[in-house]
């Protein structure tokens, strides 16, 4: 089975939000995604493209997949499907994971309008890291199941939970979770007392986090700069990485 036009075509519309929300599917290249894709029950494999050498590589691990489903590409069929500058040997499609009941929280984070995919992807490392179970995004943040964010998280999409979901919903499931927040004028992170659960709330690249969900902080914290120190802000996804070490590590 040959790679057609309508293959390109298809993978190609699921760069886009309104396509992987019409077909349910997303994107994952490179043979590190694809081989934990391959071990994991979290995503359902739709499609894999890749290369002869790869097929035959993974043989055992594919053989549960409908050869219907697999289909030999060159180089130049890869490059087609693919929307990195070097494309790599396999290209999978996946289908998206339907959201389970929402869970009771012990930790988790909160992205309040993260925009930048990379940033996402490197969060949800980070919580992969620190052993997060889940991740859960305000409606106006970026979608995990873009292909740069999962390209960032380098298989850390298949461990922790990720949805789409108002902050209030959560809250209002469970009145009493502590709210964390980094803001100017917050407590030293490094001295104040943390509690021993809660929601991280991450804050947008460039606005912080909005007033309207500042107003639901219980914790309110800072990370100081250092003396002599310059620079005007840290990366969300550097000071997510900070915060999350010291509170988890001191809890």
């Amino acid at each position: 089975m040959s790679v057609s036009k309508n293959d390109i075509k298809f993978v190609q519309s699921l760069r886009l939000k309104k396509f992987r929300q019409k077909y349910n599917n997303f994107i994952a290249e490179g043979e590190k995604i694809a081989g934990e894709a391959l071990l994991s029950s979290r995503c359902k494999v739709v499609r894999v493209f890749a290369l002869p050498e790869w097929l035959h590589e993974n043989a055992a691990q594919l053989s549960p997949i409908q050869a219907s489903a697999i289909t030999e590409a060159g180089e130049n069929d890869l490059a087609k499907l693919s929307g990195l500058s070097t494309p790599n040997k396999v290209l999978m499609v996946l289908e998206v994971p339907q959201a389970g009941e929402l869970p009771l929280i012990h930790t988790a984070l909160y992205l309040d309008d993260v925009q930048d995919p990379g940033n996402l992807g490197a969060i949800l490392r980070i919580a992969d890291w620190f052993a997060v179970p889940q991740v859960f995004c305000s409606p106006g943040s970026v979608d995990v199941y873009n292909p740069k964010v999962v390209q960032a998280s380098m298989g850390a999409f298949l461990r922790v939970d990720s949805q789409e979901i108002e902050l209030e919903t959560l809250l209002r499931r469970q009145p009493e979770l502590p709210v964390l927040g980094a803001v100017l004028d917050g407590e030293n992170l490094f001295t104040t007392p943390l509690p021993s659960s809660g929601l991280l709330i991450v804050g947008n690249e460039s606005k912080g986090i909005r007033p309207a969900t500042q107003q639901l902080l219980s914790h309110r914290i800072a990370i100081p700069k250092a003396p002599g120190g310059g620079a005007e802000s840290l990366n969300a996804a550097v000071a997510t990485g900070i915060i999350t070490a010291c509170w988890i590590n001191r809890v």
